[in-house]
């Protein structure tokens, strides 16, 4: 198996307690971080960053509209 490809996009698993959803996230060092932008996860469930590249995808369902 080949070894992991350091500039393959990082993917993080967020549930809807994570919402509204933004990047840089929490986690992400302050060394990397770039202007905060919110993004549509409930959609389809996945959903990019548009600065770095981080993939965003919802565990579970994703919710079909609002109450």
């Amino acid at each position: 198996m080949p070894p992991p490809d350091a500039s393959a996009p990082l993917v993080v698993e967020v549930t809807e307690r994570d919402l509204p959803l933004h990047c840089p996230n929490p986690a992400m060092p302050l060394w990397s971080s770039h202007p905060r932008v919110f993004l549509d996860i409930t959609a389809n469930g996945e959903a990019m960053c548009p600065y770095c590249g981080t993939r965003y995808r919802l565990k579970g369902n994703p919710r079909q509209g609002t109450p």
